[in-house]
């Protein structure tokens, strides 16, 4: 997953401590700008969860379009020309019927 390679939190964003030497920033201008990227930050770890969510549920739908695809393009060819039944034909079928009542996938 992508946010296995975000190095950073919000948490981490928000406890950083910055050293303070004579001529360093004011902290409240820090505190500001550290709010708002913490929100993005937020934001953006959201945005990747959903479309890491969305893309798994794309990639199973496809895997089963592609089954159902194959299933389909078998019966066809059974269909177009083959008057006669050969046993590779019934064991097709029956491997068929097997994944159906017991739900086993290729």
């Amino acid at each position: 997953m992508v946010c296995d390679k975000i190095v950073l939190t919000p948490r981490d964003i928000l406890e950083k401590e910055f050293k303070v030497d004579t001529r360093g920033f004011r902290p409240q201008e820090v505190d500001k700008f550290l709010d708002i990227i913490i929100k993005d930050y937020t934001e953006f770890i959201a945005i990747i969860k959903k479309l890491e969510e969305e893309k798994k549920e794309l990639i199973e739908e496809t895997l089963r379009l592609k089954h159902e695809l194959r299933t389909i393009s078998a019966n066809i060819d059974l269909i177009k020309g083959n008057d006669k039944v050969t046993n590779v034909d019934i064991l097709r079928r029956l491997s068929h019927l097997e994944k159906i009542i017991f739900g086993k996938e290729e």
